[in-house]
């Protein structure tokens, strides 16, 4: 069962002395979980696939959750779907290490709370948007345009596109 203060930290200790192929799933699932200082997840759920291979332990990972994130346009908070997955090795020595450079701990206990955090960082979108025709703030007073109309128009003549919009006619 995993802690409180760390609730990704799971003991794969008896896995090493099984045959090579053998794994084994952890499911998580948390109403609201926080990783790190900054990301506050809802709705949590995934699963830990831990198998044997000759090098190490292979971590296979699916999660799921929601967070609240802000429209660039609007500014508004919205809810906002993550899906992530990844696989990692915990190499047993040195000699099989990987990239990641991720090491089976001495007491065989993982704890995957900062690839989860890494990886659902990777799936945030770098400008979120709330829904694809947001209107965003209108230029002028700052009224989001989504809620309501000012009737404040932006004037192109100041655009250096204002002459591309002539070919049109």
């Amino acid at each position: 069962m995993p802690s409180s203060k760390k609730p990704f930290r799971i003991n794969v200790g008896f896995i090493i002395y099984e045959e090579v192929g053998n794994n084994y799933d952890f499911p998580f699932e948390f109403d609201k979980i926080v990783l790190g200082d900054d990301l506050e997840l809802r709705n949590f759920d995934g699963i830990v696939n831990v198998g044997k291979t000759p090098q190490g332990l292979v971590v296979q990972a699916d999660f799921s959750a929601e967070t609240t994130l802000g429209c660039v346009r609007c500014l508004s908070d919205f809810d906002h779907e993550l899906d992530w997955s990844f696989t990692e090795l915990y190499a047993f020595d040195k000699r099989s290490e990987t990239e990641s450079a991720l090491i089976l701990p001495e007491d065989a206990h993982i704890d995957l709370g900062e690839l989860l955090r890494e990886y659902a960082l990777l799936e945030v979108p770098i400008s979120p948007i709330c829904k694809p025709n947001c209107k965003g703030l209108c230029t002028e007073c700052g009224q989001n345009l989504n809620e309501k109309d000012c009737g404040h128009r932006e004037d192109l003549s100041d655009s250096p596109f204002a002459k591309l919009k002539d070919l049109l006619k």
